[in-house]
């Protein structure tokens, strides 16, 4: 199973919100890129990276941070946060980012999804936020009144390479991740998927590689790190790829 730590970026430090709620943040003194070259000594391959900036604008607020994150660790990166054109698509892939995320842009407009993986083939991942099964879009503030499976069957063969599955109701909240919604999510789906929001321990970790699903990808763990819930070498015993 892959492990995606996580950064949050919002003017330019590394944050984490409860909930998705900019006005409940936490503030790190490291920035993200020294962050991102901790989880690179640690071993670890993989980066979960979201530009809350951008979540909040439409724009690339913070692509040069990710441009020499991409240019000093040899890691593959997942960035997410306000990416609404297929410009601002571009401008990520031509970094060297492995995947960019879509989310409330492709629940919003479903074709622009299904154009974005024909002209990004192998590179979009679809972000699915969801809060007691509804997803949520632009930033957690707007119940998008779609039930989750249903717009994942709508869309499962549009190609995305990846779906990030995310509780609202866990996320930042350490109180361990929805495994019974990220196994329906995940059973469903025809892409591999990541669990995200709410890994509080180790434990967390150990039981999402004992789902024995296998169309579960990876687990993203973000808040318990900076908290030091989860130590980083504890964390990295656990890497499988």
């Amino acid at each position: 199973m892959k492990i995606f730590p996580a950064i949050d970026i919002k003017d330019k430090k590394c944050v984490r919100l409860i909930k998705g709620d900019f006005e409940n943040k936490t503030e790190y003194e490291t920035s993200p890129i020294d962050q991102a070259g901790k989880y690179k000594d640690y071993g670890f391959q993989n980066l979960h990276i979201v530009d809350l900036d951008g979540a909040l604008t439409g724009e690339t607020v913070n692509l040069n941070i990710i441009q020499e994150i991409v240019s000093k660790f040899d890691l593959k990166i997942e960035i997410g946060g306000g990416i609404r054109t297929f410009e601002s698509i571009k401008k990520y892939t031509d970094t060297g980012v492995e995947k960019v995320i879509l989310g409330s842009a492709a629940i919003k407009d479903k074709n622009f999804l299904k154009e974005a993986c024909q002209k990004f083939p192998n590179k979009i991942a679809l972000g699915l936020d969801a809060k007691d099964g509804y997803l949520s879009i632009s930033g957690w503030k707007e119940n998008s009144n779609q039930l989750t499976l249903n717009f994942l069957k709508e869309v499962n063969n549009y190609g995305a390479s990846r779906l990030i599955y995310t509780d609202i109701n866990r996320d930042g909240t350490k109180q361990s991740p929805n495994f019974e919604e990220t196994a329906k999510v995940a059973d469903t789906s025809k892409c591999p998927v990541i669990i995200s929001g709410g890994v509080s321990s180790i434990d967390d970790i150990k039981k999402a590689k004992g789902l024995n699903n296998k169309n579960i990808e990876g687990i993203i763990v973000g808040k318990a790190i900076f908290d030091g819930d989860i130590k980083l070498e504890e964390l990295a015993k656990e890497i499988d790829a």
